[in-house]
């Protein structure tokens, strides 16, 4: 499934040649609603485009991290960005992150949903810039990564896969700094002892 593109929308300019210059100038201007501001469909658009240009490389990326399959990464990212699209005035704030956010929770529900599946990821204590080495690792450290609690997952992935500095995990998931850090501990204590029992050369450092 393509990664979704948005197209602008074109609007008709309803003031005659004549008119003013700043008469005609494109939409830009924001919608004002209840409870708030909500962004015109054609300035959400151009911006949603913009994003993309920006952010799908890193997005794509991760997902790969998580997925270890280019077409299942570009099908993961396409969710996450229909649903960044749906929610774009209420994400304002930081888009990347509720994206980043997303993309992680989708991949940990079917973690959830399929406990045993075979995925490919790594952590920085070996380097994601390894995450290409050898299939039997990634695949034993893969599994140990689905015996962790959907917490502790969200945690070592974005921490540890993704590389996020602690307190923007903590901002992320919307957790205490003293939370991440322990909830990370006790998540890479249980890899490295299901790693152990598999491979005692696969134990994490």
């Amino acid at each position: 499934m393509p990664i979704p593109l948005v197209r602008s929308v074109a609007h008709a300019d309803p003031h005659p040649p004549d008119a003013p210059a700043e008469a005609s100038t494109p939409e830009t201007v924001d919608v004002v609603v209840s409870g708030g501001t909500r962004t015109s469909r054609a300035v959400r658009d151009e911006q949603f485009t913009a994003f993309m240009a920006a952010h799908q490389g890193h997005l794509l990326h991760t997902a790969w991290l998580l997925t270890g399959d280019a077409h299942r990464a570009e099908e993961l990212v396409q969710q996450a960005l229909v649903r960044t699209y749906s929610s774009w005035d209420r994400v304002a704030t930081d888009r990347l992150a509720y994206t980043r956010r997303t993309l992680v929770n989708l991949r940990v529900d079917t973690w959830r949903r399929r406990r045993r599946e075979v995925l490919t990821s790594e952590l920085p204590e070996r380097g994601i810039a390894d995450a290409h080495g050898p299939t039997d690792d990634r695949d034993q450290l893969v599994r140990a990564l689905a015996l962790l609690s959907p917490r502790q997952r969200r945690v070592v992935v974005l921490r540890h896969l993704v590389g996020l500095p602690e307190a923007e995990v903590a901002a992320e998931l919307g957790v205490s700094l003293g939370t991440v850090k322990s909830t990370a501990s006790r998540g890479l204590q249980r890899l490295r002892e299901t790693l152990a029992e598999t491979d005692p050369n696969g134990v994490v450092p």
